[in-house]
């Protein structure tokens, strides 16, 4: 006769050992109240502070910084070379990483959207499903800004991206009537980020900066 008393609801398994589950994806049930978890992975946290770094710099450098456009350049390399490595972080990383994970279907996208002004947390293991959205969102125009900063000539002969000289004049000229405004777009969108962030500390009392630190998530 066993001697284990069954879970009550709402608990959290456990393996053997005690050690607290680490694998709850943003596929499974919400967090419950005093239920910690690992969530964001070193790379990740890695990816995001880095990004804000580099991206910070090389708008600052292009907007502000000397004529001659080298470090923007750097800078741009930097941001290209973090999009890359979580993309392929995205296919190949931790259970919260991976795309397949956490981006959603148009119906539990709308179904969260529908309770999204609800005070009470959402208390997602990952990425909400706007969120998600916004994260593929970001991914995207980052790899347009990327793919038209390496395009674009301003016939200075000095800040012609370095495929420039691959492509017709047209398209050069084109990569660059894309390049700035897509920054604008990108600025608006941490805009929309940082105002989310406040909004779930505010009004839903959801703390999303702390996890991008610690890489633990505490349910409320």
């Amino acid at each position: 006769m066993s001697t284990m008393s069954e879970p009550g609801r709402g608990s959290v398994p456990r393996p053997s050992g005690g050690i607290p589950h680490q694998d709850k994806t943003s596929d499974h049930a919400p967090l419950q109240a005093g239920e910690e978890i690992r969530v964001w992975d070193p790379v990740v946290r890695i990816f995001h502070w880095a990004l804000v770094v580099a991206f910070a710099a090389a708008w600052g450098l292009g907007k502000f910084g000397p004529d001659e456009m080298t470090l923007h350049f750097y800078a741009g390399y930097t941001v290209a070379a973090l999009v890359v490595i979580r993309i392929v972080w995205g296919f190949v990383g931790s259970a919260n990483a991976r795309f397949v994970n956490f981006v959603k279907g148009p119906r539990k996208i709308l179904h969260y959207a529908s309770h999204f002004a609800s005070r009470e947390p959402s208390n997602c293991p990952g990425h909400n499903p706007l969120g998600a959205l916004f994260i593929v969102g970001v991914l995207i125009v980052l790899a347009m800004q990327i793919g038209t900063g390496l395009l674009a000539d301003p016939e200075d002969y000095i800040n012609a991206g370095p495929l420039a000289k691959y492509v017709s004049i047209e398209t050069a000229r084109q990569a660059l009537s894309w390049h700035e405004p897509l920054s604008t777009l990108l600025l608006i969108m941490v805009g929309v980020h940082i105002a989310s962030i406040v909004f779930y500390k505010l009004y839903k009392h959801e703390d999303l900066i702390t996890p991008m630190f610690t890489g633990r998530k505490k349910g409320l």
